[in-house]
Order: C-alpha cells, then structure tokens, then sequence
C-alpha cells in the first residue's frame, strides 16, 4: 500500500500511483476514487477494452445506457457533468463523451509512457491532473479512447457526498480543460 504522510491532492496521488506502476512495468493502471462511490466489481468494464487491444485509456461513465448513478445526487452536479463538462470537452477537443469528471478509470501504461503526456508539470496536483489527462489522450493521435457504463454511488446528503468544494474545486476542474484544449500548455 503507498500512503502519503499529509493530504497533498488527489492529482499527487495519482501520479504516484502511475509512477509506481510504470516503475514495476504494470500493463495497465486504474484510477478508482477512495470515496467508496465506485463499484470495484466493475473494474473489469475498464480493463477489457485495454485487454483487447481496443483502447489504451478507458473512461467510466454513469450516463452512458447500463450506467447508473444511486442515492442523493444534486441536481446541479448532474448537470454540470453530463452537459457542462462534456460540452466543453467536445468543443476543444471535437471528441463526443458522455462523461469527463468521473475518477473511475484505466489506462494503458504504454500510453503513460507517451513523451507527450507530460504527469509530471507542477500545476498538475489536484483535480487538475485528471482533467489533463483526458484532454491530452482525446487530443493526441493513436491513443485510441473509450468509455464504458458503470456505477456510481451517491450517499445521503447527511454524510455527504463530496470533498470537493463547489467554486475552488470546480474551477480546478474546468481551467485545465481551456489550458490544454486552446494549447496554452502541453
């Protein structure tokens, strides 16, 4: 298990966990949220693709049909990522998703290794780091992309659903899109 000794962004550790598998030469990574709102019993969706040679970065997706998403939702977080997100997404990138803010994810580490991905730049260290990633392999030419149906779990209001703050956390979220998509950084 790697752990870090403080909070340092969901972005640090996952590059952590990339480097750790590109140093043990996985075949493939898969990003899944340590909120319990993924179903690890569909971490198979995420690894076929790859598996059979169909896609080197596979995206889970609630909206697409076989898709779900259970429990207390708002309303305005259902909006945002199934319209906002993937609306600015196809209009940088021209690439039709259903789904861009979901962590649920595999990637191939062939991809990973691309010297145009580039994980390791400083500003990429919290929500960030996910977003840039979908933009550089939906942007760059042969890695083949998909996304698959899965669940996502939403619990009651009252325990909370997230930890990402409405405006800060957002923004994290959408200003590596236009940075990215307008080629302002690589």
């Amino acid at each position: 298990m790697i752990s870090h000794d403080r909070p340092l962004g969901v972005g640090t550790a996952i590059k952590r966990g990339y480097r750790v598998a590109l140093e043990e030469n996985f075949d493939i990574a898969v990003v899944i949220a340590g909120n319990n709102k993924d179903d690890p019993r569909e971490v198979t969706r995420l690894l076929d693709p790859i598996c059979s040679g169909d896609s080197e970065f596979v995206m889970g997706s609630r909206y697409l049909p076989g898709g779900s998403f259970g429990g207390d939702m708002p309303a305005y977080r259902v909006f945002a990522t199934r319209y906002i997100h993937p609306l600015i997404v196809r209009l940088l990138t021209g690439a039709k998703v259903t789904e861009t803010s979901n962590g649920y994810r595999a990637i191939a580490t062939k991809a990973l290794r691309d010297p145009r991905i580039r994980l390791e730049q400083s500003w990429l260290k919290d929500y960030q780091l996910e977003m840039y990633l979908i933009m550089k392999v939906l942007m760059l030419d042969g890695i083949r992309t998909t996304e698959v149906p899965i669940s996502k779990i939403y619990p009651p209001k009252e325990i909370g659903y997230t930890k990402m703050t409405p405006v800060i956390g957002w923004w994290k979220m959408l200003y590596p899109l236009f940075l990215i998509g307008l080629g302002i950084r690589r």
